[in-house]
């Protein structure tokens, strides 16, 4: 039997915490107490030598009721002026809780466009590892205060995960208000199984992924899946884990039930992580059967393989390689913008100069730029 990650082993640990267990749900306020008990938790990490990187949400829940915007729904331009309130509060909570455990916290707000573009990527990681040097605990939400829908990670799941593939953690815990993944919902499905290991992320697992929870969460299990589709593919291993307990990371350290996804075997440089991890690919190339067994082979995306091409994105952007059937098959950085891709789809590498004029790459996607889902 495969045996279990366990937290105390981790070198470096990244642990995702929602705004149901930041915030009282009676009193949109700090949950201090429960602040408490996970700083403790944070503390024993450090004292073992565990490096710990927290991602909170909560910024919006709690300004909530300081602005009178109690109503389910809020309007964008709401919730960007919730999270410009309610950060300073969630930002001066964890620096309480921490400091009287005699850790710094540090605060970084991220967007998605911070871990999409390459060298925005490359600063923020950074800076997590020297806080990290330095013996902080970086805190990190995303900046819902400028972030939009169309530019908005929408979950800190999956941005933990980001995080996490980021700073090369090797641990990955999600605190949830369930004990891990089930067959179906168990809140609809009274015989749904728990499922203590998942070796791989596969489409049989994400179908298990059922609809958001109610209330201030933005999350639930699909975002979950996905975070664990990035992290596990980044050679991290995730749980899902219950957090309403007063020390939840020292409650799973003794062996409180929950869900492990395992990482996968396979390494990837620091830059086909990347690749893989982006959430907010800008187009999308249709491939023949020809050309899908070639990518499963190893080889590069050659233009005479692509039949459609979707979107529009600029040469050195990420898309999505889909096969006759459209699914997704991997992940890259095209060599062309979408009107030249475009014009060289279907036709052979050597006849590239005659349609453009200029000769570019024989490959749309080189197989160095490019990364297998």
């Amino acid at each position: 039997m495969t045996a279990l990650p366990s937290v105390a082993a981790a070198q470096r640990l990244v642990v995702k915490i929602g705004s149901a267990l930041v915030v009282d749900p009676d009193e949109t306020t700090p949950n201090a107490a429960w602040l408490d008990g996970i700083a403790a938790d944070v503390a024993a990490l450090r004292g073992r030598g565990v490096e710990v990187i927290l991602v909170s949400s909560g910024a919006i829940a709690l300004a909530r009721g300081t602005l009178g915007l109690l109503r389910h729904r809020l309007r964008l331009e709401e919730k960007q002026a919730a999270a410009a309130v309610g950060q300073i509060r969630l930002a001066h909570s964890w620096s309480e809780a921490l400091s009287a455990h005699g850790l710094t916290a540090a605060q970084l707000l991220l967007t998605l466009g911070d871990t999409e573009d390459r060298k925005r990527y490359l600063n923020a990681r950074a800076t997590l590892r020297t806080l990290l040097a330095l013996g902080c605990v970086p805190v990190i939400n995303e900046n819902d205060s400028v972030a939009t829908t169309e530019i908005r990670f929408g979950d800190n799941d999956r941005l933990a995960a980001r995080v996490a593939e980021m700073t090369e953690a090797d641990q990955l815990v999600l605190l949830s208000d369930v004990d891990g993944l089930y067959t179906s919902d168990p809140r609809r499905d009274p015989g749904a199984t728990h499922i203590p290991i998942v070796a791989a992320v596969t489409p049989e697992i994400e179908a298990m992924g059922g609809e958001p929870p109610p209330g201030y969460s933005s999350g639930g299990m699909r975002t979950k899946l996905a975070a664990a589709r990035i992290a596990t593919g980044a050679g991290c291993a995730m749980a899902i884990a219950p957090g309403r307990t007063a020390r939840p990371l020292q409650a799973l350290q003794d062996g409180a039930r929950c869900t492990w996804f395992l990482p996968a075997p396979d390494g990837r440089s620091a830059r086909k992580r990347w690749i893989a991890g982006a959430l907010a690919p800008l187009g999308a190339l249709g491939v023949d059967a020809g050309a899908a067994r070639a990518l499963a082979e190893g080889r590069s995306l050659l233009p005479a393989g692509v039949r459609s091409v979707e979107g529009s994105f600029d040469r050195g952007d990420p898309v999505v390689v889909r096969g006759p059937d459209g699914t997704p098959l991997a992940r890259g950085l095209s060599a062309y913008n979408h009107a030249d891709a475009r014009r060289i789809a279907g036709h052979r590498s050597e006849q590239i100069e005659a349609l453009l004029g200029w000769r570019g790459r024989d490959e749309i996607i080189h197989r160095d730029d490019l990364v297998l889902l």
